[in-house]
This record gives C-alpha cells, structure tokens and sequence, in this order.
C-alpha cells in the first residue's frame, strides 16, 4: 500500500482545478450567451451584429404558432410532471419496501423498460396503442393534448422511480417504526412521515420529469396531430429550414425564467438549512 501511495499522481494543484472547471463552465455557457445577446440583434442575420434592439421579442408575441405551442408544451409538462411525480412515488416506495413479491421481478421490469429502450420505439409503440384503440373502442379519437400526456408519463415516470427508489432506501426505518409502534397506521406512517422525508426527492423528481417533458420531440412527433404541437417539435421543424431571431427570444425567456426558479429554490433551501440549524 505503501508503494502505491509513492507512485500514485498527486493531486491536481487549485489552478489546475480552477482551469478545467472554466473551460467546462466556457463550452457550458458561451453558446447560451450568445444566444441571449443575438436575440437582441435588430439584424435577421445570426452572425453579424448590427444593433441593439426589441424587434424579435415584438415578433414573438405575433407569433401564434409560436405561442401556443409553447402554452400547450407548459400545459402537457405540468400534467406529465404532476402524474409522473405521483405514479413514480407509488412505483419508487413499493421497490424500496415492498421487495420479494410474486411478480416483482415483472413489475421492476415494466417500471424500467422506458429507461432502456428508445423514444422512437416507444413512440411508435403507443402510436400503434391508440389507432387499434380507436379502430376498436372509438376512442381516443384525433390524437393531442392527452396522447402526448400519456406518452410523456409513460417515459418520466421510470425516471422519477429511480430518484424517489434510491431516497427511500437510504431513510432511517427506525422513524417509520417508531411510528408504527406509537398506533399509527401504515399509511398515516407513510403521509406523517416518510412523505415529508422523500419529498426533496419528489420535487427534484417532478422538475426533471417536467424538464424532459418540455424536451421531448420524438414521442410527441409520433403522438401529435392537427393542431396540437408542441414547442420542441415546432422549433425543431423551423430550425431545418433555418434559424429564426425568435427562436432565440423565446430561448432567452427560457433562460431567464429557470434561473429565477432555480435561484429561487436554492434559497428556500438554503433557508431551511439554517433554520434547521
């Protein structure tokens, strides 16, 4: 151990450090900046500036496609995250404390599966789903809001499991039965005490399910019809045939609006650590 110590590197010096974490932070955010300056270019070229000016946000709110795929997208992101959020709780406590069943290994298959394979097969599979449905039942008809919301909890909710499995497994049982052995009941345990515990998990679960909603262009391309597209699929169609300026005004009020929510969060956060200290 001792000769492994003596020919082990040394540890990278601070402006080492200092130096990759720029070059990382450079290739991270020069290309958001970029697009949050060029969004204020009175010019329709993307490459050369010409002056500062309002004109593409004013061309944004003449935008109706533009606009109203953007209100669908926050409208199928809400629902997805919400529904997601739920199942995912459900799926996530029932593997960290209900293991060993018949069918577990079923189940853990099923709840897994849209992790491992594609969006395009499962686009295409749940496409397939609601035409025989349609061709059989008449329902659910012309393909939209619901399809798309359906798809998209289809694909977050295994990722929300694994972040609410993971929190679960690493709780203190001893509060749970604690509690159990005060006279409470199983689900009183869970909605007193576990639910609060998890429930970091649960929000960082519901933004990262609402994130890869918004994201999303292959499952809703397969589950989209007439007059329900989202944003992401909207941008990438325009984008094929060449950049607009506002594309990069939305893009911005994008930007703004995550960092306000995420500074946001983090000082709730850090709010709560101090007054738990």
């Amino acid at each position: 151990m001792s000769w492994l110590k003596r020919t082990a590197p040394n540890d990278p010096s601070p402006l080492g450090r200092m130096l990759a974490l720029g070059i990382g932070f450079f290739f991270l955010y020069v290309p958001i900046a970029t697009l949050i300056v060029f969004s204020f270019n009175s010019s329709p070229i993307m490459t050369s500036w010409s002056g500062f000016s309002w004109r593409w946000y004013e061309a944004l709110l003449n935008d109706q496609a533009l606009l109203s795929a953007a209100w669908l997208s926050f409208k199928v992101a809400t629902l997805t995250a919400t529904a997601a959020a739920i199942i995912g709780t459900w799926a996530g406590y029932v593997l960290a404390r209900k293991g060993n069943f018949k069918g577990f290994s079923l189940f853990v298959g099923l709840v897994s599966a849209p992790l491992v394979i594609p969006e395009v097969v499962l686009g295409i599979s749940l496409l397939l789903l609601f035409v025989e449905m349609d061709s059989i039942f008449g329902w659910p008809g012309e393909r939209g809001l619901f399809t798309i919301w359906v798809g998209h909890t289809t694909f977050c909710t295994a990722f929300v499991t694994v972040i609410v499995q993971s929190r679960i497994r690493d709780l203190d049982r001893s509060l749970e039965e604690a509690a159990l052995d005060l006279g409470a009941t199983p689900l009183k345990v869970f909605f007193a005490v576990t639910l609060p515990l998890i429930a970091p998990a649960i929000v960082s679960g519901w933004l990262l399910a609402f994130t890869l909603s918004l994201d999303d262009v292959v499952i809703a391309s397969f589950l989209s019809g007439p007059g329900a597209t989202l944003l992401s699929p909207e941008i990438f169609s325009r984008v094929r045939l060449g950049l607009k300026p506002e594309v990069n005004a939305l893009a911005t009020i994008f930007v703004v609006v995550v960092a306000i929510v995420v500074v946001g969060l983090n000082a709730v956060q850090r709010r709560q650590a101090r007054r738990g200290l």
